[in-house]
């Protein structure tokens, strides 16, 4: 009898120990997010330790986690992050019912990653954003400290329980239930005081009323929304388009405080803007589709929107810049990020007479701020990762040479026009259409040439004209249908577009890395 009540003893102690882990990590990360409202947001461990793993991640990497999870890539990190620190948590809490300070040790090493984490970031404002997750470590390893104590210390009292292994229940009780309760207190104040610290730039925003564009958009042709069902909209609404990048928690800029630099190689005098510096200058308006290098054949990482901004060129030329192709000693523009993140973009392309910009608003609205309120840049053409910088504070110009930015340093290419690419959008893959006329539609993007033709093909048939929607600009993507006179059976509908310059979009199947994926996009589906 007394040696079951001994292990029974043995086994609810190390239950015990591995839950005062439990709530000795739970204390660290809400002590640390209650820290990070008195430093910043972004110092807090869980969002600096998964950007530090994202800033390391190999690029194959990425582009798996982007093709497999999407745009819910960031909250499986996140999940991910929180597993593991839950798992570290129940071991420490295990080795520390043995070892009472080296479990604790344990919890402050934890603290050692997320300051060393923190202070390495790209936009890291120093030692200070090392604070929460070391402040929060010492309160994790002190609390540990303090249950494993009631779970080891000798407890006189009478009966069995002093039979059962003499430690202190009831004082292990009060001390793990008043953890979790100001613990709880805790991470919901920095959450309450992080949320009260975004308030200004989102009051900014909605303060924010666009002026009428100096240069307007043409109107988008009547013509260039085909009429059936299953089709992109040409317009992508601002709630469904796409979003990649990096940024685990999205900035929040006050658009009163915000400042842009224009500096660097070649640059006859700095210049700095404010937000209303540049919704006074002459804006323009057009449409333009942005495609993100990551979008896998027939992928969903294609958007179009109705931009609004001020002409990058001019801010260049005012700057002194000068192309390469006129004496200009950069070659390349590197976009900087509020979140440190740093994007090239080749000088010459900005300044050949593209409606390049510094965008403020999107689809008649000021930016999202998923999609870089206050400013973010668009360069027609380019792929995202080397133009399309949300949430810009800083243009340096420089060279290829000289400087390698984020995504490069990563194996992807410096360089990296938008490939002639086209999408069976309807049917769907596997779909199962009825016999007779099936309308097979979808886009075709070649950002800065134009689409010319889109042609279908069945099965190993030959290759048919798809009817094209109007053009409304070489900056945009084009509908097209075919109506396909379908029979029984399983088939292979396979499609593939040709640019304005006469370039036929390329069989040969390519991965994303490092310049963009390649092939023809084909979907399966049975006739009934």
């Amino acid at each position: 009898m007394t040696t079951v009540r001994i292990t029974r003893t043995a086994l609810t102690r190390g239950t015990l120990a591995a839950l005062s882990g439990l709530l000795a990590g739970f204390a660290s990360l809400a002590f640390a997010e209650l820290v990070s409202a008195a430093v910043r947001p972004e110092a807090s461990p869980v969002t600096a330790v998964g950007g530090a793993a994202i800033d390391r991640t190999p690029a194959g990497v990425k582009d798996w986690a982007i093709r497999n999870f999407g745009e819910d890539d960031k909250l499986v990190l996140q999940l991910g992050i929180v597993a593991t620190l839950a798992l570290f948590a129940l071991a420490v809490g295990l080795l520390a019912l043995r070892h009472r300070r080296t479990g604790a040790a344990a919890v402050l090493l934890f603290g050692v990653v997320g300051t060393a984490a923190a202070v390495s970031r790209p936009d890291s404002t120093g030692l200070v954003d090392g604070l929460p997750s070391l402040l929060g470590a010492v309160v994790g390893a002190v609390l540990l400290y303090v249950l494993i104590g009631r779970l080891t210390a000798p407890h006189r009292i009478t009966g069995d329980q002093e039979q059962e292994g003499g430690w202190d229940r009831r004082g292990f009780l009060i001390a793990a239930t008043a953890a979790a309760a100001a613990s709880t207190a805790a991470g919901a104040a920095g959450r309450f005081l992080n949320g009260r610290s975004a308030q200004d730039a989102v009051a900014s925003r909605d303060a924010v009323r666009l002026p009428g564009p100096a240069s307007p958009a043409k109107p988008v042709p009547a013509g260039a929304q085909l009429r059936v069902r299953g089709i992109s909209p040409f317009t992508t609404p601002n709630d469904t388009f796409y979003r990649v990048d990096t940024a685990l928690v999205i900035p929040k800029v006050d658009a009163n405080s915000w400042r842009l630099r224009i500096h660097g190689k070649g640059v006859r005098r700095d210049l700095e803007f404010t937000y209303q510096d540049l919704l006074r200058r002459p804006l323009i308006e057009r449409e333009i589709t942005l495609t993100c290098v990551s979008n896998e054949v027939g992928g969903p990482y294609v958007g179009h929107a109705r931009w609004i901004g001020v002409r990058l060129s001019d801010l260049l030329k005012e700057a002194g810049v000068k192309p390469p192709s006129r004496g200009g000693p950069a070659d390349q523009i590197v976009a900087r990020s509020v979140d440190g993140m740093a994007l090239g973009t080749p000088v010459e392309d900005v300044m050949d007479g593209r409606d390049a910009m510094l965008a403020v608003g999107m689809n008649g609205e000021p930016l999202p701020f998923v999609h870089g309120f206050p400013v973010r840049m668009v360069v027609p053409g380019l792929y995202g990762y080397v133009s399309a910088c949300k949430w810009l504070e800083d243009i340096e110009l420089t060279t290829f040479d000289a400087y390698d930015p984020y995504w490069v340093k990563r194996k992807w290419a410096r360089k990296a026009p938008i490939k002639t690419q086209s999408r069976i959008d309807t049917p769907k893959p596997f779909g199962r259409p009825e016999a007779g006329t099936v309308m097979v539609a979808g886009v075709a993007w070649a950002q800065h040439r134009g689409i010319e033709k889109v042609e279908i093909r069945v099965d190993e048939g030959p290759w048919r004209p798809a009817q094209l929607a109007e053009q409304d600009t070489v900056d945009t993507w084009r509908q097209w249908s075919y109506p396909w006179k379908a029979t029984p059976g399983g088939h292979t509908l396979t499609v593939r577009a040709t640019d304005r310059t006469g370039e036929v979009q390329t069989e040969e199947r390519t991965k994303t890395v490092p310049d963009g994926a390649s092939g023809w996009h084909s979907v399966v589906v049975t006739v009934d």
